[in-house]
């Protein structure tokens, strides 16, 4: 609105692979727009990513299409209560905002003892589904085992987030999904945001484990709406018998932008680039926080990498924070503390953002030194809407 330019660092929350109006899926996007974009019977497109979407993820064998994350999730917990003909979904991370997944925050954290979704209330959602999806803590093999002893024979299935910003304890996810079959639950991994980037075929196939079923949106698209469920034929062809329906899942738009993008992550080499990418951008971020003196690092995997500083007191950090993003924005830098990199990001842009991130980081230490980072505070705070239970 006001002509202000920004490096953009948000992604649309990881939507954006392979940068904003990226010439190549726009292109085939047009050209797909002039073709029509729904049409009354189903599109060869359709098989075409089903086939590419097997060939690609680990567990995909049949494929169920959304237009979102939120809904691909609340798809995936249909058929897994339809195929093992139980109710209770056992969950760690965001799944979106479904009723079904919602319906926790009756519930508590079982680490906090709050909702297990910070500041939101379950407004609108049934009390009845109280019960019927149930947080566990990531990382705590024993709280999950727990819960399938709590509830023995009624879990369908274990919908987690296998990573976030590191990479799990080695065999925490192959425990987990051998403690669900053993009790003859699903395992289901919500990749919307950690698919793509670290691998293609995502973080099962970066770690070599496969679920059951596969969650996948965001990246598949570079930002037009697309969504997926994945799965092994005998966890998803019962789903033939449930009423899982909407016309707008398989518009021939969604379905271009996906295959576009993903043939595009392979032809550019993607995984390659982004360990490039976010390794240059790790080490130009340690040597900002170096000369503003400040004590601390930049850490997290190479595909989302955030800025840690040590703090004399973390009741300081939200405002600390709230300052970094204030001052990267003052310089052109749209970022939160943590960066997530596109194909498009340049070695000039990393080098613009870590001198921003180098200027703003000073600032904070003068706030902190002087004890009154309020008066250089020209925002509100920034809070968290949530607290996702997934490292």
């Amino acid at each position: 609105m006001d002509e202000n330019e920004y490096i953009d660092w948000v992604s649309a929350v990881g939507a954006i692979i392979l940068g904003h109006a990226d010439e190549i899926v726009d292109t085939a996007v047009k050209a797909q727009i002039d073709r029509g974009s729904l049409y009354s019977l189903n599109s060869p497109l359709e098989i075409e990513l089903a086939e590419l979407l097997a060939e690609t993820i680990p567990s995909a064998e049949m494929v169920r299409y959304s237009k979102g994350g939120g809904e691909a999730c609340a798809i995936a917990a249909r058929i897994a209560r339809g195929t093992t003909g139980r109710d209770i979904i056992l969950f760690c991370g965001y799944h979106g905002w479904h009723d079904w997944y919602q319906a926790a925050n009756y519930l508590v954290d079982p680490e906090s003892g709050e909702f297990p979704f910070a500041g939101i209330e379950p407004i609108g959602v049934p009390r009845a589904l109280a019960g019927t999806a149930i947080p566990f803590p990531y990382g705590n093999l024993q709280a999950l085992e727990a819960l399938f002893d709590e509830h023995h024979g009624q879990v369908a299935a274990v919908m987690m987030e296998p990573l976030r910003s590191e990479l799990p304890p080695e065999g925490y996810l192959e425990a987990v999904r051998d403690l669900a079959h053993r009790h003859g639950a699903l395992l289901i991994f919500d990749e919307v945001s950690s698919g793509w980037r670290l691998s293609i075929g995502g973080v099962q196939a970066y770690l070599g484990i496969t679920p059951d079923m596969t969650v996948v949106a965001k990246a598949m698209s570079n930002g037009y709406p697309m969504g997926a469920v994945v799965g092994s034929r005998d966890a998803m062809e019962p789903a033939k018998r449930m009423f899982i329906s909407s016309s707008y899942w398989s518009d021939n738009i969604g379905l271009a932008a996906s295959l576009t993008t993903i043939s595009e992550l392979y032809r550019r080499d993607s995984e390659q680039r982004f360990q490039e990418i976010g390794e240059a951008l790790r080490v130009a971020l340690n040597q900002a926080i170096a000369d503003s003196g400040l004590q601390g690092a930049c850490t997290g995997l190479h595909t989302n990498p955030a800025i840690t500083l040590q703090l004399p007191d973390e009741s300081l950090r939200p405002k600390v924070n709230t300052l970094f993003v204030q001052e990267m924005a003052r310089r052109g830098i749209h970022s939160y503390t943590s960066f997530k990199p596109t194909l498009a990001h340049t070695e000039e842009d990393i080098r613009i953002t870590a001198q921003a991130a180098a200027e703003s980081l000073a600032i904070i230490r003068k706030g902190l030194t002087s004890g009154d980072l309020d008066s250089l505070l020209e925002c509100d705070i920034k809070k968290e809407p949530f607290r996702r239970l997934v490292k």
